[in-house]
């Protein structure tokens, strides 16, 4: 096709042109945010906010401008793909809570790597965002076919240096490079580094991505080896009489369930006295039992996860939004390592792909030896609603525990309860019989009923498999916890809890129970980082330094553990001071230098075990059945 000539203007007449797409562009964008920071007339009192949200796209549609020379068909795509970005936003502000972060865009990779059919439950269901994209999409065509050029195709050389300096502008801003530092930060406009949200409100979505995307996306903690060691000073005498404690004689085996966005529903308004959890509250009066402070609301189930198998607290590793999608260590020292130690055979247990969220790879690295994943469960095994059945992965767990050999430990984690909470169950009836509170109707009725009726599967799953490992020949701890609250935003602000709380910093619930030797009753608040410390404790190792520390410090540090964007907890200055340390403690432990600084426990006693041969602590080989 011959190309188009332009039409003839004068140069004042182009500049004219190209100054009333920037302003619309950057009105739209304003529109389009929608947050008061970056609200159109705010181009009039505060110029640099909305100018500075709509930069990448008006660099973007600078660079397209002097590829194509069309000025409509450039700034038009940069728009569309713009409102892409937003709509994503508003999907994740709507069933998460919380605006989109940086760190949101390693989710893209894991469209191919069993997560699309998870994240497109998400899409909305309504015809008309993608009608509108697909409008959208059809004017693009058309002003590519019929826009006349803004100028001629030549002198190419001007327009290949402008081209240049736009790319190495955009290319260095969409980097995080710290050349962009002195705009995006929060003395030009604002930002709260401890709330996503409150940042967006402010400075609009472009600007807070950036600004948190420059601040702290190549941010590195550094570690305070001297702070370690005042700490080490303070703790020590009860460190080492931690460390000393006699085993209990034989190793257990231990069964770790991480129940999807599992929580008990009588910390909201409305559920104070409905018995919707009756397996729980049974088996907690006879073990111990609390609230259990998360890093994660809604979603990002490794978070919680990745705290759970390491014992590392996400709050001192502020770059590490995902972490098994950020791990770059072959080696994590962790709970799985140190029972390895101890002679345990261990293996993880989840009916989903194996690649998403990078468990694979991260299950090799923590040190499991096997991970059994969806292909190695049985062909008939159930789902309900869009996901497989808790009473599925019950079953498995049973099939993994032999009745001699090593001592074993079955980490197991659930999906039935995932959200959207918008797929019809196997039950319909059921679900129409639980109750719902007045002011909760329509599609948020559906959703909570429909979560509550798999909430309640995760109960009675608990129950059964208490209940089969009670028979069991071999002792066997049951450790029980929900990963983080389900995304039924507004429920919450609905409904509201009995403590008042923030629906971010609202803890879930755990629980630990000898199911054969039912014990007395204990309430202990704790945070899912220090599960594994108090794990190893109940099962009588307590040779692990690390671990020994943070039963330690738990009752100081447990409610400081919440999720990105809630609102922070008052600290004293001692509680401060050790805050810091114990970052430092972390950090140093992450890259396998605080072992040198602990101190060392007796040789562990790898035969404990009714004189069964020990499994050699040896790495993980991270088969998949």
């Amino acid at each position: 096709m011959t190309p188009r000539p332009a039409i003839p203007r004068s140069l004042p007449m182009r500049l004219a042109l190209l100054l009333a797409a920037v302003l619309v562009y950057v009105l739209l964008t304003g529109l389009l945010d929608g947050n008061p920071g970056v609200a159109p007339l705010r181009l009039l009192l505060q110029p640099k906010f909305p100018l500075a949200n709509a930069l990448p796209g008006l660099l973007f549609g600078g660079l397209l401008l002097l590829l194509s020379r069309r000025l409509l068909w450039s700034f038009g795509l940069a728009y569309l793909l713009q409102a892409v970005l937003y709509g994503v936003n508003m999907l994740k502000v709507a069933n998460l809570g919380t605006p989109l972060m940086p760190a949101d865009f390693r989710m893209v990779g894991q469209l191919r790597k069993g997560g699309a059919h998870l994240l497109a439950g998400y899409l909305p269901h309504s015809p008309w965002p993608y009608l509108a994209l697909l409008a959208g999409a059809a004017a693009i065509i058309a002003l590519w076919r019929f826009e006349r050029p803004l100028f001629e195709r030549r002198p190419r050389a001007r327009r290949l240096a402008g081209g240049v300096v736009l790319a190495v502008a955009l290319g260095t801003l969409l980097a995080g490079s710290q050349a962009w530092a002195g705009l995006y930060n929060g003395r030009q406009l604002w930002l709260e580094p401890w709330s996503a949200s409150a940042t967006t409100t402010h400075s609009g979505l472009v600007s807070s991505l950036l600004m948190f995307h420059i601040q702290y996306g190549h941010a590195k903690r550094k570690a305070d080896p001297a702070a370690v060691g005042q700490l080490l000073d303070r703790t020590g005498p009860a460190l080492r009489q931690r460390m000393r404690q006699p085993g209990t004689g034989a190793l257990p085996d231990i069964v770790v369930v991480q129940s999807e966005s599992f929580f008990d529903p009588s910390i909201m308004h409305g559920y104070e006295h409905c018995d919707l959890t009756p397996n729980l509250d049974r088996l907690a009066r006879h073990g111990v039992a609390g609230a259990l402070h998360v890093p994660t609301f809604g979603g990002g189930t490794i978070r919680t996860e990745f705290e759970v198998l390491t014992g590392l607290s996400l709050r001192y590793f502020e770059d590490m939004q995902f972490p098994y999608l950020q791990l770059n260590r072959k080696t994590v020292p962790g709970l799985v390592r140190t029972l390895h130690a101890h002679g345990y055979t261990t293996v993880a247990v989840h009916g989903n792909d194996p690649a998403f969220w990078n468990r694979t790879t991260a299950f090799k690295a923590l040190g499991f030896d096997r991970f059994v994943s969806r292909a190695g469960f049985p062909p008939d095994a159930p789902n309900d609603g869009k996901y497989m059945a808790d009473s599925a992965m019950t079953d498995e767990i049973m099939r993994q525990l032999k009745d001699s050999g090593p001592p074993q430990f079955v980490f197991a984690i659930s999906i039935e309860a995932h959200g959207p909470y918008d797929v019809e169950p196997k039950d319909t009836a059921a679900r129409d019989a639980i109750p719902v509170p007045a002011g909760i109707e329509g599609k948020d009725k559906l959703e909570l009923q429909n979560y509550l009726y798999h909430m309640q599967h995760a109960d009675q799953e608990l129950g059964r498999l208490a209940a089969l490992l009670a028979r069991r020949q071999r002792p066997t701890l049951l450790l029980f916890y929900g990963d983080h609250l389900p995304a039924l935003t507004d429920v919450y602000r609905t409904l509201g809890f009995v403590d008042g709380g923030d629906m971010l910093a609202e803890p879930g619930t755990w629980l630990l129970v000898d199911p054969a030797h039912p014990g007395a009753a204990v309430h202990e608040d704790i945070a899912s980082w220090m599960l594994p410390g108090r794990l190893l404790d109940a099962a009588g190792i307590h040779d692990d330094a690390y671990f020994a520390l943070t039963q330690l410090l738990a009752p100081q540090l447990a409610a400081l553990t919440r999720a990105p964007g809630a609102p922070q907890p008052d600290e004293t200055p001692e509680l401060q001071r050790l805050d810091t340390d114990m970052a430092s403690v972390a950090l140093l432990r992450m890259k396998g230098k605080l072992a040198r600084l602990l101190p060392v426990a007796a040789p562990a006693d790898t035969s404990r075990y009714a004189g069964q041969p020990a499994a050699a602590p040896a790495a993980a080989t991270g088969a998949t059945h």
